[in-house]
């Protein structure tokens, strides 16, 4: 049987909020009021809980679920990267009633639909909701209405849409606005507003400047499930888009030039001459550098061998100059007119 706490009380709102942590952690679904309208939530991080969630919405899982955080640190922790304008964003607008989508983490073990890799996050500005979600850290949550039913803006409201799929209402009173959160896509290189809510369109440009508004205001409004599926709608035209450079593409025709590249590589034919390399042959003049072997300046060196006995030829003239002895030395000149004769 569902339990029902007043949050105006401030006993009972103590013990709502104890017994509402204890029911998400036991995969258990609970609601709760937030600054825009009342909400169902679930733990993120356990699949059967977000699955029971959008079985009481009557919800499929093409309609996500987005998902609540207590801080800013929380919020980071979940995301790849908020991008250029993320932070500036939060700094401006958090708490409050704007939901970021951002690429979600990848290292998450969760299962919130088919999210295409997104996260729909924010912080709400609300005492009851941020006290139950810093004790139970990050929440699975959606509108707390039926599929096409209008938001609950009081506790009855929601009560009367989902009666026993929840186990814990948390009543803080009727919503002082029911106008929804307003979304806003940061995975594109320009920020695109998927639904317009409560914070005006104004305000953003007036934070980061241009922001593309192609969502219309028919855009799912019923809670920010809508989220991601207005994304992937949005993304859809841009696939025609990706499809006109895939024409120049086509313009590969002017490869034909390429064609003449292979002509030019006919021509590169005459690179023959290039291979005319063949006047290297005059490199066979190299065949010189046979001289370089050139035993022939060996055979001088043989010649030199001839000249060492030529050399002991010279020793055996003092042979000769032992003939004459030591007695010829009286006729020194008949010595020198046989060397004259031998001249003519």
């Amino acid at each position: 049987m569902s339990r029902r706490y007043d949050c105006t009380n401030t006993e009972q709102r103590a013990a709502g909020i104890a017994d509402a942590a204890s029911a998400i952690r036991a995969g258990e679904l609970v609601v709760i009021p937030t600054d825009t309208v009342y909400g169902i939530g679930a733990d993120a991080f356990t699949p059967s809980a977000v699955t029971a969630l959008l079985e009481a919405k009557g919800r499929g899982r093409d309609m996500p679920v987005p998902v609540l955080v207590g801080t800013v640190r929380a919020a980071a922790a979940l995301v790849d990267d908020l991008g250029s304008y993320g932070q500036d964003l939060i700094d401006t607008f958090w708490p409050g009633p704007l939901t970021l989508i951002c690429r979600a983490s990848r290292s998450l073990n969760w299962d919130l639909g088919d999210t295409k890799g997104t996260v729909a996050i924010r912080m709400p500005l609300h005492a009851v909701a941020l006290e139950l979600l810093k004790e139970t850290g990050p929440m699975a949550v959606s509108s707390a209405n039926r599929s096409g039913a209008p938001p609950a803006t009081t506790a009855a409201d929601a009560e009367e849409q989902l009666g026993e799929s929840v186990a814990v209402y948390l009543d803080g009173g009727a919503c002082s606005d029911s106008v929804p959160s307003t979304i806003i896509d940061l995975t594109t290189a320009v920020p695109r507003v998927l639904r317009k809510g409560a914070i005006p369109v104004e305000k953003l440009r007036g934070v980061i400047g241009y922001v593309a508004t192609d969502a219309g205001p028919d855009t799912d409004i019923s809670g920010t499930t809508g989220a991601t599926e207005a994304l992937a709608a949005a993304a859809e035209p841009e696939k025609p888009a990706a499809i006109e450079p895939e024409k120049p593409a086509d313009a590969i025709e002017p490869e034909k030039p390429a064609d003449a590249t292979e002509k030019s590589a006919e021509t590169a034919e005459p690179e023959k001459p290039a291979e005319a390399a063949e006047p290297e042959k005059p490199a066979d003049e190299v065949g010189p550098e046979q001289p370089i072997g050139a035993d022939e300046p060996e055979k001088p060196t043989e010649a030199a061998e001839s000249e060492k006995p030529a050399d002991a030829a010279e020793p055996q003239k003092p042979v000769g100059a032992d003939e004459p002895g030591p007695a010829d030395k009286p006729g020194p000149a008949g010595g020198s007119a046989g060397k004259a004769e031998g001249g003519a």
